[in-house]
């Protein structure tokens, strides 16, 4: 079982690995509060991690829930309510109990597949074992705390039948879920190649990090992800078909966006033909307004 002494440690590990958001969101707020709520002291190297990351996604993929903040998508208790079936009786698809039972699952996470990450709250909560609860209703567990499978996951050392691999070539990356606005930029071809293009593309807003990317077997299509390091902007690049930029921002960054993206497709050669929502509706200007915009 983990001790207090090593779950701290793997906060300072992550924090290394993993670069904070500058304002973590639904980070603060009233423990005690929350901890009566649940019904239980919640461990300590979890508690540093909603100071420390907020409510957000670890490489677009695991994400990290707190107790505070008013997002019907965010918070610890919302999995009290009992499932379909019955733990009590169904042990082969419910071998654990379920929170608010003593001993039963707490729900502190989720992933971009729909897998729940928990503590089986059982004994000293700086002691709880992580449970993954796959969206298959599979189950594993792992002997440690919320800080250090977060940290081990992303720096490849911990492995899950259940939860895919992060990519090994990529730095990982924390991103704070916060209001942002979506825009697509279609392009016409220009004259230059797709990598020259994308060169320029990343060199106009430079410094950038990658985000993965992929390719069609012909090569015809594909998208480049990358980010922005000092401005939190998240930008996707289609090769084609429609050959288009999409960008994802804050919205007090909205002037400051468009006078580098602008500026960037001046450099790849290429003429923005038509603005777009992240669905596709057309707008007539850069500051549109729609129901779409978070």
């Amino acid at each position: 079982m983990p001790d207090a002494n090593t779950t701290m440690a793997a906060c300072d590990r992550l924090v290394e690995l993993v670069v904070p958001p500058a304002e973590p969101v639904d980070a603060h707020g009233d423990w005690t509060a929350a901890e009566t709520t649940i019904g239980s002291r919640l461990p300590g190297d979890y508690r540093r991690l909603v100071e420390t990351y907020g409510w957000g996604e670890f490489c677009d993929f695991l994400y990290l829930r707190t107790p505070f903040g008013r997002s019907e998508y965010n918070g610890i208790e919302w999995q009290s309510a009992r499932p379909t079936g019955s733990p009590e009786r169904d042990r082969d698809r419910y071998p654990y109990p379920l929170h608010p039972a003593p001993g039963g699952l707490l729900v502190w996470g989720t992933t971009m597949d729909a897998d729940r990450l928990c503590w089986l709250t059982s004994g000293p909560s700086d002691d709880w074992p992580v449970v993954v609860w796959s969206s298959e209703g599979w189950y594993e567990i792992h002997p440690m705390g919320a800080a250090a499978f977060i940290e081990g996951w992303a720096g490849g050392r911990v492995s899950s039948r259940l939860l895919v691999d992060r990519e090994p070539d990529l730095v990982p990356w924390f991103n704070a879920f916060r209001p942002r606005i979506h825009r697509c930029l279609r392009l016409s071809e220009g004259a230059t190649a797709h990598p020259e293009r994308l060169r320029r593309l990343r060199e106009a807003l430079a410094p950038t990090t990658d985000r993965g990317s992929w390719r069609s077997a012909s090569g015809e299509t594909g998208q480049d992800h990358f980010a922005t390091v000092d401005t939190d902007w998240l930008l996707t690049y289609d090769a084609s078909r429609p050959h288009q930029i999409r960008i994802d921002f804050p919205p007090e960054d909205s002037e400051q966006v468009r006078q580098r993206l602008f500026a960037a497709t001046q450099l790849m050669g290429c003429e923005v033909l038509q603005i777009t929502t992240a669905a596709g509706r057309r707008l007539p200007t850069w500051d549109a307004v729609t129901d779409e915009d978070e």
